[in-house]
Parts: C-alpha cells; structure tokens; sequence
C-alpha cells in the first residue's frame, strides 16, 4: 500500500514522503491516526497543497516539544512505596506512575511519553527514565525510589 506520510514517522520516512507499508499497517495504524493518506492522485494534489500549512504545523509542534525537554531535563521526582527489608518494593512503578509523579511536580506529562525499555522498577534507588516527547526530541528525568 502506497501512502502519502502527514508527519515524520521514525523508521518509515519524513513529512510528505511517499512510501509503501503493509496494508494492515497502513489501513490500522496511519491512516486513522492522521498520520498518513492513501497515494491517490487526489490526495497527493491535496497534500501539495496544504503542504506549507503541514510544514508550519510540523515546526510548530518541534519547538513546543524542544521547550518542554529544556524544561524537564534533570529534573528530580522522589516516589514513595512500601519495601521490605531487603530493597524490594511490594509492587513496582510502571510509566503512569512515573508520569503521575511528573505532572505531580508540575511537569506536563503523558503516559505514552514514559519511555521505561527494561520494564517496570521493582526495587528502590535511582532511575534515569527517557521521555519521548517527538520524533527527534527525547529528555531525561531522574526517579528517585525511596521506601515508605
């Protein structure tokens, strides 16, 4: 399946590209999420000519993450939870607790941002967790897990 991509897609192309996908991939994913349009002559005509406005809205949305990273970077959260004796939590922080404590701190946040590849932390001490806030923008925040 040929598509027209509306946004930089890491792996797949930039704004405007013309590439071809899996039709799952694109009819599931892409398309219904504005992410993409059909390569038909109509929509390529179309996206020509929208193509300043995509490109503005695109540029718009990269200094917007880029301001929230130099805000984030460094920044220290303290979680609480119960332990035993030995370090082990009784549970684990997941990306919605991390993103919770976050906006906690007055950070805004979402889940989906909370990038945590090695899984859920189940044992107390200090993380450095990424957040991926746009395609080329990516910030780092420190998690300090302290028992109860």
């Amino acid at each position: 399946m040929n598509i027209i991509l509306l946004e930089k897609i890491n792996k797949l192309g930039a704004l405007g590209d013309q590439v071809s996908v899996k039709a799952g991939f694109g009819r599931n994913y892409l398309i219904p999420h504005g992410k993409a349009l059909p390569a038909t002559k109509a929509n390529v005509k179309m996206f020509e000519e929208r193509r300043a406005e995509l490109e503005a809205d695109a540029a718009k949305s990269l200094t917007a993450a880029t301001a929230r990273a130099e805000t984030l970077n460094g920044k220290e959260v303290v979680i609480v939870r119960k332990a035993g004796d030995e370090g082990r939590m009784f549970g684990s922080v997941t990306n919605s607790d991390v993103a919770e404590a976050l906006n906690a701190a007055g950070a805004q946040v979402e889940k989906r941002e909370v990038r945590m590849p090695e899984g859920a932390i189940r044992e107390l001490g200090e993380y450095d967790i990424n957040l991926h806030l746009h395609t080329d923008v990516n910030a780092t925040v420190k998690i300090l897990v302290e028992a109860e």
